[in-house]
């Protein structure tokens, strides 16, 4: 039986040899096409030679998350034939090169089809048709590999044609032709094929071009976007996987206005956006793991100044320089407890592609609003992964610069003589009014120190209890203030059996496994936390109301867990968890849950809490 528009591919190789550029190639075209995409990259922390791999799912309906099973693998090397041939499922196909490969040396599964194309062969066609020189095509195979995918697909070969057109524009345009011809030759060599093989592969696409446009994009492009939408101005970073994308992408579009300096390192990088941010300049800096810790003197400053600055933290493995190309959820408890002393942060988390251009977004009002620094926790899976998602919503998008020093307070501050009060509470709220340097009557002091409402210096008890107050005070305001809608959601079946307790991108991955597993009788919604700190009070009767309840995060310790036990009273033992630097996929999903739901797992004793739990930790993925 024929399976259409539900396909799992893979292509790998060593880095540097195309292999982002080739699965680039796939999933525009099968986006063009009208399906839709979500692909998971995966890569070594080395700049070239050690294997990498990219894995895209097409689906005729919107997905989030990537399976485990592979339909098709890829290849012109040896080193991804031997590492991934085991995951190709029965009825599913191997394309490789003969010349490299053995088939004797794979584990692959009795019923895998193996398609031979010789890639030197068809680049040696290439050559003589194009009159390009053979020894400059080799970086071609990936083409090959993609085009010969396409072919056994039984993808029309317009639709490369139409990718290759749109991808290769200006001077880059003189390479269609060239890449047309070894596509072309590509699918001789599948159609040339016995009738059988390709009776044998159950796996076709199907195009719809009757779907709206929607856009192909990662999580590092949408909160770039996002930031630009907002009006920031002012992004300083230090090089680090994997946070560059995102200010790569903002240094390639200088047309939008905003000036990205790189940094010569992190704690640079935060005071220079401090810096900036204290000028009215809407101004982030971007970083993962190590670089977060070396801003934590710099990110106490903005909690003692009341700086609206915006930190993105991309997590990824740690401890210290840990897994710097891999997944991991390690950073929330650093986030909302890290640091000298107290001071309100606001610590967010988008739970999708599209929510990382809404909360790059919303993060800049809730910084000039709060007057606090901010912290958006991104992950590696989504900074890479590829996604379709409609055009982002962008109705609605207003930009709140919060409680400015209005004219009145200016003239009288000049009236006053003593300089401005800037961080004096207003009568209303504890947000002070803040003047942008340069306006009449706007001088004040800035110091590290405790300080009056003007920034002088001071050790006065009364002073420090009533600033210390004031600024924590903040925390009560964000949870008023905010939206619950934008500080949680729930998501899935009204009458649950089982609530998924999830923050970030897992949220993704939970969403694809409510139609499956209610399919085997299990009936699930998803409680996503948006908001991280201050934790949202208002999810309480949430918790306590679900009949089942299971944590799924990406770390060892159930950070979130923590957090709502501390804030909540409610301790969850159901508990799915991987750390293994590689994201969840929707069949460990759906197993896990299964195996708890129907009491499979072994209760044991959690060394943090000394309570009993019942713990699934996954393991699955190179």
């Amino acid at each position: 039986m024929k399976v259409v528009n539900d396909f799992s591919w893979m292509i790998g190789g060593p880095q540097g040899t195309g292999v982002d550029s080739s699965a680039n190639l796939f999933a525009q075209a099968c986006a063009s096409a009208g399906l839709w995409v979500f692909g998971k990259r995966e890569y070594h922390s080395n700049i070239k030679g050690k294997h990498s791999y990219f894995q895209v799912r097409v689906f005729d309906k919107p997905i989030n998350s990537h399976v485990d099973d592979v339909h098709l693998l890829a290849t012109f090397e040896d080193s991804t034939a031997r590492l991934h041939a085991h995951e190709v499922v029965k009825g599913g196909a191997l394309i490789y090169d003969p010349t490299k490969i053995m088939l004797d040396d794979l584990n692959l599964r009795s019923g895998v089809i193996t398609l031979p194309i010789d890639f030197n062969t068809v680049l040696r066609h290439v050559a003589e048709v194009t009159g390009e020189e053979y020894g400059k095509l080799a970086i071609m195979k990936n083409v090959i590999a993609v085009a010969a995918s396409m072919a056994l697909l039984r993808m029309d070969i317009s639709e490369m044609e139409e990718t290759l057109t749109r991808l290769f524009t200006g001077k880059k345009a003189k390479l269609v032709p060239t890449n047309m011809a070894a596509v072309k030759k590509a699918y001789e060599s599948v159609e040339a094929l016995p009738p059988e093989i390709h009776n044998q592969f159950l796996y076709h696409l199907t195009p719809n071009k009757k779907m709206p446009k929607r856009l192909l994009i990662n999580g590092a492009s949408a909160t770039a976007m996002g930031k630009l939408k907002a009006g920031c101005r002012y992004q300083t970073y230090y090089p680090i996987s994997p946070a560059t994308d995102e200010s790569n992408f903002l240094e390639s579009h200088p047309e939008y206005g905003i000036a990205v300096v790189q940094c010569e390192d992190e704690i640079a990088s935060i005071d220079m956006a401090l810096g900036a941010a204290t000028t009215g300049v809407r101004a982030s800096t971007a970083t993962s793991g190590p670089g977060f810790c070396l801003m934590q003197e710099g990110m106490g400053w903005g909690g003692m100044n009341e700086v609206p600055i915006v930190v993105f933290n991309y997590q990824r493995g740690g401890p210290s320089t840990g897994l710097p190309t891999r997944h991991e959820q390690g950073d929330l408890m650093f986030s909302a407890f890290g640091g000298h002393g107290e001071y309100p942060k606001l610590v967010i988390a988008p739970a999708d592609i599209d929510d990382h251009f809404h909360v790059a977004f919303e993060s800049f009002n809730y910084a000039d609003k709060f007057q606090t620094p901010v912290m958006v926790l991104n992950d590696k899976l989504l900074t890479h992964s590829l996604q379709t998602i409609p055009p982002f919503n962008e109705g609605g998008l207003v930009i709140d610069r919060g409680r400015l020093a209005t004219a009145e307070e200016l003239e009288a501050a000049i009236s006053e003589g003593k300089g401005f009060p800037r961080f004096r509470p207003d009568s209303k709220t504890v947000i002070s009014p803040r003047p942008y340097p340069g306006q009449e009557g706007s001088p004040y002091w800035m110091t590290g120190d405790e300080h009056d409402d003007y920034g002088h210096i001071t050790e006065n008890p009364e002073t420090r209890v009533k600033m210390h107050e004031k600024r924590l005070s903040k925390y009560r305001l964000m949870l008023e203030q905010i939206p619950e809608e934008k500080q949680f959601t729930l998501k899935g079946e009204v009458d649950a059996d089982v609530t998924l307790v999830c923050w970030g991108s897992t949220s993704g991955v939970l969403l694809d496994a409510i139609e499956p597993l209610k399919a085997k009788g299990i009936k699930a919604n998803i409680l996503n936390y948006r908001i991280l700190n201050p934790l949202p009070i208002a999810t309480e009767k949430i918790l306590k109301k679900a009949k089942k309840l299971i944590l799924i995060e990406s770390n060892w310790g159930t950070q979130l867990g923590h957090l709502i036990r501390m804030t909540t009273g409610v301790f969850i033992s159901n508990q799915i968890l991987k750390y293994t630097g590689r994201p969840m996929s929707l069949n460990e999903i759906i197993d896990s849950v299964e195996k708890i739901v129907k009491k499979e797992v072994k209760s044991e004793i959690d060394p943090l809490t000394g309570m009993t739990i019942e713990k699934v930790v996954l393991t699955y993925g190179l």
